[in-house]
């Protein structure tokens, strides 16, 4: 799976740095960092869906990673 985030979105509120810090980071811009951007494990997914769900601004995604 595919660890995506729409910088526009982003307003910073740090959910999903919150949910899962092993995926997420705040950007020295206070925007939404992706620091793990494929993710396999069933916890991983699990994880990037909660923060996902918790984002405010509907900023996060994931997708199938076709490569």
């Amino acid at each position: 799976m595919k660890v995506l985030a729409d910088l526009n979105k982003c307003m910073g509120y740090g959910n999903c740095v919150a949910t899962a810090p092993n995926i997420y980071q705040l950007d020295s811009n206070g925007k939404v960092k992706v620091i793990k951007p494929t993710i396999k494990s069933p916890d991983d997914i699990a994880l990037a869906q909660a923060a996902i769900r918790n984002c405010p601004t509907s900023a996060l995604s994931i997708s199938e990673d076709k490569s």
